[in-house]
């Protein structure tokens, strides 16, 4: 059934901006462009203007890099996640938030359809689609890259030409970027080869941490509740608090990550990540949680964490086993409140401080040089127990070396 309104996840580059242009064309009906303002420092009223030379019925700009910030990043941080131990998932945790705001927006506006410009062989694909799917079933679901006869980015740049749209992909930068607060990543075009070296002047978060500062830099981040809430006893709400330790972790080279990954269609794809203040987050907060959380509290969390991270990284954030999880996260933090110090040096972040009113490190327990509330006696039966087994299978095999 043909739709007769369209709201588009529209970026103002090459791709959206071309399939702005084709939805018109082919179904004949109004298409709203919406914008979510995650900090990616456009110019929004260019984006705008350009928008609305395309075609767009109206263009509409959100700004969410709070709510992006507080209930997506954060989250990401408490919960430790890392998808294969080195994304930090920058554009995964942005689709959800985004698919959202479309979905709600295309409710307000008497829409029937939603449309987004990823590609048939990457995972934004499935993280739109899963939201939409979640939030509004109802919906009609459009993915120009998966209906039309162009068969790259050549033919869209041609098609662009034609239609007067302007062209941002030049020969000087021939690699695709997504950007926000949290992260700016790089893939496609000269990084399709993973034994090319990126070149140095690609990065645009970060200095190279040749180029960084001699002398290290301490700082102090206060959470509450496994939420960072003040850099330096400043205290900043989360889009400031990361813009903050963006421009200090980028001072010293932190945060640069390049990889392959497995996408959740099956497909291996290189990319360069920049994530400087979500870097130092992610390891403050770990410091914190040492002296704060239960032994096998945080254990569980480890085990659940690579679960965790496969969901967000899939575009599983509105089901039903990550809401679950989620709620597990929250309970975990009750406690995770304190300050954690930081020797920030030429690419690395080395924890050199950490305290909490909840903290559960005793040095009366554990120190050398005092003694009180732990008996070292008792140990020698703990021990006991834990080589009966041991003195059981050597017996068994005869107890051979």
């Amino acid at each position: 059934m043909k739709p007769q309104k369209i709201v588009l996840a529209y970026s103002g580059g090459l791709d959206t901006s071309v399939i702005l242009k084709w939805l018109i064309e082919k179904y004949k009906c109004p298409v709203i462009a919406f914008c979510a303002d995650l900090g990616q420092e456009e110019n929004w009223e260019e984006i705008r203007d350009k928008g609305l030379k395309c075609g767009a019925e109206k263009v509409i700009i959100k700004d969410l890099k709070e709510e992006f910030v507080k209930d997506y990043v954060f989250f990401a941080v408490k919960a430790g996640a890392r998808y294969e131990d080195w994304y930090l998932m920058g554009t995964s945790l942005a689709r959800p938030l985004i698919a959202k705001e479309q979905v709600k927006i295309a409710l307000e506006e008497g829409a029937d359809a939603v449309s987004h410009g990823a590609t048939g062989k990457g995972n934004d694909q499935v993280r739109f689609e899963l939201t939409y799917s979640a939030l509004a079933p109802h919906l009609k679901i459009i993915a120009p890259w998966r209906e039309w006869d162009f068969k790259g980015r050549k033919d869209l740049i041609e098609y662009a030409k034609k239609h007067g749209i302007p062209v941002p992909v030049t020969s000087e930068k021939p690699y695709s970027i997504d950007a926000n607060l949290f992260h700016i990543s790089y893939e496609g075009g000269i990084l399709e080869d993973p034994w090319v070296e990126p070149p140095e002047d690609m990065f645009i978060m970060t200095v190279s941490p040749e180029k960084a500062p001699d002398k290290p830099e301490y700082i102090e981040i206060e959470f509450e509740k496994g939420e960072a809430s003040a850099v330096n006893g400043e205290k900043l709400s989360p889009a400031e608090l990361l813009k903050k330790l963006n421009k200090i972790g980028g001072k010293h080279g932190i945060g640069r990550v390049d990889m392959v990954e497995n996408r959740f269609i099956g497909l291996k794809s290189r990319g360069v990540y920049e994530t400087p203040g979500g870097t130092i987050l992610h390891i403050a907060h770990r410091a914190l949680e040492q002296i704060t959380l239960d032994r096998e509290v945080m254990r569980l969390k480890d085990i659940l964490m690579p679960k965790i991270a496969e969901l967000i990284y899939y575009g599983f954030w509105f089901s039903p086993e990550f809401q679950a999880l989620k709620t597990m996260i929250e309970k975990t933090q009750e406690k995770v409140s304190g300050v954690v110090r930081l020797k920030l040096y030429k690419g690395n972040v080395m924890v050199v401080g950490r305290k909490s009113p909840y903290s559960l490190y005793k040095k009366e327990l554990v120190s050398f040089d005092e003694t009180g509330g732990y008996e070292q006696k008792d140990a020698e039966g703990f021990i006991k127990l834990q080589a009966l087994r041991l003195k059981t299978f050597n017996l068994l095999k005869g107890g051979d070396l």
